[in-house]
C-alpha cells in the first residue's frame, strides 16, 4: 500500500491546528488551505522576528486566526468546540532543547499539560473524527544506539525538552485508552495518534539555537558559523516530510479508524541521517560566498550525539516514504531564502515548493 496527501479528502475539511504560527505549522497551513481545507489555528504570536507566519502572510489561508495560549484551558475549548472540526492537529510546542534548561517550568507547561488540554477539548467536540498529536524524536529514551528507535521503545529524555515529549506520548496514550478506547470506538468514533518526526529544515525557520537557520543568517552576514557539535548525528529532512506523514496518518484515522492509532515515526531515508559537519558543508556548497564555519569552544548543556527513527511501521502500514534527500531539502532551503531576499511573494514560493513536493511523492509513489 502506498498513500500520498490526497487533496480530494482534504477539500472542506474542517481541521483545528495549534502551532499554526509556527515554523511546521505555517507549512501545514498553507499546504492544508491550498487543498480547500478550512483551517482555524490556534497559537501564541510568532516567537522569531522575522517568521514565516507573516512573511509568508500565513493568516490569509485561514478560516479562524485565534491568538491564545494552549494552556488557557477555556478559551481553548470554547474556540474548538466553536468550530467544530472534523480532524485536530496538535503541533503547538516549547520546541528547543536549550531554552527548556533555561525555562523548563514553562517548557513542561506547554508542551505536557498543554497537550492534556488540546485532548480534553477534543472530549467536547462531538464531531471530531481524529486527532494527529505531533511530538518527536527526542520522546525515546536515547541510549546513543547506532539503529533507528522504533514506536515501541520507552519514552524517556535526558533535558526536560525531550522528557516533555515523552510525557506528552504518554499523556496521549493515557487520554486514548481511557476515554477514546479501541473497543468503544462505535461509540466515540475518535482515532487518535501521535506523529514523531526529528530535525526539519525548511524556508522561513529562524528559530535559535538551530542549524540550518543559524546558518544562513550567519552567511548572509558574512560571519563565520559557530557550531557546538559537529559529529553529532540527527535524522535531516525536509518540514514538508513530516508535515506530509501527518496528513498521510491524518486520513487514515478517518478512513480506517483506531487500526492507525497509536504512535508513529516520520523520518528521513537512512543514508541522511548525516553528521552537522556533513549538513553544514552541504549548505556551504549550495550558499557559496565564501562561507564557512568553526567550532564553538564554549562550554554547552547535554546533547544527544546519536538519535535516528526506525519508520518501518510508516513505511510498511502507511505506504509513507520520504520524497526529498538531505540534497534536495538544502537546495529547497536555500533558494527559499534566496527568493526572500529577492523581494519574491512568499506565500507563492511556498505553494510553488508544497507543489514540486507533491509531483516528487508523486513520482516516488509511482516507483514502488
Amino acid at each position: 500500500m502506498t498513500m500520498t496527501v490526497n487533496p480530494a479528502f482534504w477539500q472542506g475539511k474542517r481541521v483545528f491546528l495549534t502551532g499554526h504560527t509556527g515554523f511546521k505549522g505555517g507549512w501545514m497551513s498553507l499546504w492544508l488551505a491550498s487543498m480547500g481545507a478550512k483551517v482555524a489555528g490556534y497559537a501564541l504570536p510568532p516567537s522569531t522576528q522575522p517568521n514565516l507566519f507573516e512573511v509568508a502572510n500565513v493568516a490569509a489561508a485561514l478560516e479562524e486566526n485565534h491568538s491564545a495560549n494552549i494552556c488557557d484551558r477555556e478559551k481553548l475549548t470554547a474556540a474548538m468546540v466553536a468550530f467544530r472540526p472534523d480532524v485536530v492537529i496538535h503541533m503547538a510546542a516549547q520546541a528547543l532543547v536549550r531554552f527548556s534548561y533555561a525555562e523548563p517550568v514553562e517548557t513542561y507547561a506547554t508542551n505536557v499539560m498543554g497537550t492534556v488540554h488540546v485532548l480534553d477539548a477534543i472530549r467536547q467536540c462531538a464531531g471530531v473524527r481524529a486527532a494527529v498529536i505531533v511530538t518527536s524524536d527526542k520522546c525515546y529514551q536515547n541510549n546513543e544506539w547506532p539503529w533507528g528507535y522504533r514506536e515501541d521503545e520507552p519514552m524517556g529524555g535526558y533535558d526536560p525538552y525531550s522528557n516533555s515529549k515523552g510525557c506528552a506520548e504518554l499523556v496521549t496514550s493515557a487520554y486514548r485508552q481511557s476515554f477514546f478506547p479501541a473497543g468503544r470506538y462505535a461509540e466515540h468514533g475518535v482515532a487518535i495518534a501521535s506523529g514523531r518526526a526529528g530535525n526539519v529544515i525548511g524556508g522561513g525557520d529562524w528559530s535559535a539555537d538551530r542549524l540550518v537557520p543559524d546558518a544562513i543568517n550567519a552567511f548572509q552576514n558574512g560571519v563565520s558559523l559557530k557550531i557546538r557539535s559537529p559529529g553529532a548525528v540527527r535524522p535531516w529532512q525536509h518540514v514538508l516530510e513530516p508535515v506530509s506523514g501527518y496528513l498521510v496518518l491524518a486520513q487514515a484515522l478517518v478512513e480506517q479508524g483506531v487500526a492507525f492509532d497509536g504512535g508513529w515515526n516520520f523520518g528521513p531515508s537512512d543514508d541522511d541521517a548525516r553528521s552537522v559537519r556533513e549538513v553544514v558543508e552541504l549548505v556551504i556548497k549550495k550558499w557559496g560566498d565564501c562561507a564557512r564555519w568553526e567550532q564553538d569552544g564554549a562550554e554547552q548543556p547535554h546533547e544527544a550525539h546519536f538519535l535516528k527513527l526506525d519508520c518501518s511501521k510508516a513505511k510498511q502500514y502507511l505506504g509513507w516514504r520520504p520524497s526529498w534527500h538531505l540534497e534536495q531539502a538544502i537546495g529547497a532551503t536555500v533558494d527559499w531564502h534566496r527568493a526572500r531576499s529577492g523581494g519574491e511573494d512568499m506565500q507563492q514560493v511556498c505553494l510553488t515548493q508544497i507543489r514540486n513536493y507533491v509531483e516528487a511523492a508523486k513520482q516516488r509513489a509511482g516507483t514502488q
